[in-house]
């Protein structure tokens, strides 16, 4: 284990002086360490000891004051634990956040340059395709604490206080070297021209601009919007970088399988699932995969029913995936699962790979189905 001493050094001082900032970003970096060496267990562990230690330290005040909403004193913003899994991302995707992270880690030589900069990203896409995941990660890789704004306070049933809330929120975060994410901005950006809105929430989309118009150079914040199409043209303005994030296509389907799923086994099932779950988003296959190893784990036998797997994928949809059963799949049921493969175009191996059965009973399956298709455009 090579723990850099710079890293143990800033721990201990941090934990003298009770910031609880900065002994979280350590022990990130130290939880990031741990994982490149390759004690992924340890670093696991770590993790989830910032999860659960994060609120009695708050609570005892070794935490930076938050802003609160003056009337319910809820918090405006939170801070985030730093996510627990990999960032998966298509190619272009991936390639952009790259660029993004780029940016941010030279932005003293691009000022020296005398090149303008604005640290924003905007990114748009459907529930459950990584959208929060994502702002954590580029939290982590840049070790600056992720601050998340809480909508159902800033949004006030006061509309007055609205934009008093999203001041304060800036207000906070200009003094901080941190991640600012505004997940949902449609809730307080939406078109201006919206004859449906009243004045005073128009007036509220002025201050998120002017907000983030006074941020300075090296401040990142980034944006989330399930509804592109809502969002005040002038916002887009203020985020150089736009990321729309897609469904994960079939190669990053099969990295997720294999870490959801397999947990760094054989990357043969992992790539015959991904061709089966086409349009499925990143939540999706996360759902279905823990399901499958929760039933694995408290089976007798603790393996994984790659049939239950196969039968859930193909009864899912993007947002309503169905859990494999835990009770396994019947004969009856792999005949109709089979058959359907077969239509997808599997041949009779990969069949028998994916539901456990022999070849020379798949290759029958695929054969009464031709015979099926043959009969039907006769």
């Amino acid at each position: 284990m090579s723990i850099k001493p710079e890293v143990l050094i800033e721990m201990t001082d941090a934990a003298l002086e009770a910031d609880y900032t900065r002994v979280r970003r350590a022990a990130n970096l130290i939880a990031r360490q741990l994982a490149a060496d390759g004690d992924e267990s340890s670093a696991v562990q770590i993790r989830g000891l910032l999860r659960k230690r994060g609120v009695p330290l708050r609570a005892s005040g070794h935490m930076e004051s938050l802003p609160v909403d003056q009337k319910s004193r809820l918090p405006l913003v939170e801070e985030q634990a730093p996510p627990s899994t990999p960032m998966f991302l298509n190619a272009d995707a991936g390639k952009l956040v790259s660029d993004f992270l780029w940016d941010v880690a030279h932005v003293d030589r691009l000022e020296r340059e005398g090149i303008s900069t604005r640290l924003s990203m905007l990114m748009s896409g459907a529930p459950g395709t990584g959208k929060t995941s994502l702002a954590g990660h580029i939290a982590q890789q840049l070790n600056r604490p992720l601050y998340v704004v809480r909508l159902d306070s800033v949004v006030s049933s006061l509309l007055g206080d609205t934009a008093k809330n999203v001041r304060a929120m800036f207000d906070f975060f200009n003094h901080r070297e941190g991640v600012l994410f505004l997940d949902e901005m449609d809730a307080i950006a939406k078109l201006r021209d919206d004859r449906q809105e009243l004045g005073e929430l128009k007036r509220v989309v002025n201050t998120v601009i002017q907000g983030l118009d006074a941020v300075d150079g090296r401040t990142v914040v980034i944006g989330a919007t399930n509804h592109p199409q809502l969002l005040d043209p002038a916002i887009w303005r203020r985020f150089p970088y736009k990321l729309d994030i897609g469904l994960p296509d079939r190669e990053v389907r099969s990295e997720m399988w294999n870490y959801y799923l397999s947990k760094g086994s054989s990357g043969e099932l992992a790539t015959l699932l991904s061709s089966i779950s086409d349009g499925l988003s990143g939540a999706d296959i996360q759902t279905i995969a823990y399901a499958a190893r929760r039933h694995a784990a408290l089976s007798d036998n603790r393996r994984i029913d790659e049939a239950a797997v196969v039968e859930a994928i193909l009864r899912s949809s993007f947002g309503a995936p169905s859990l494999p059963s835990r009770e396994g799949v019947s004969q009856e049921r792999r005949r109709d699962i089979a058959i359907k493969l077969a239509a997808l175009g599997f041949n009779a191996p990969k069949i028998g790979s994916l539901l456990g059965v022999s070849r020379q009973w798949a290759l029958k399956m695929t054969r009464e189905n031709d015979d099926l298709r043959r009969d039907l455009n006769t």
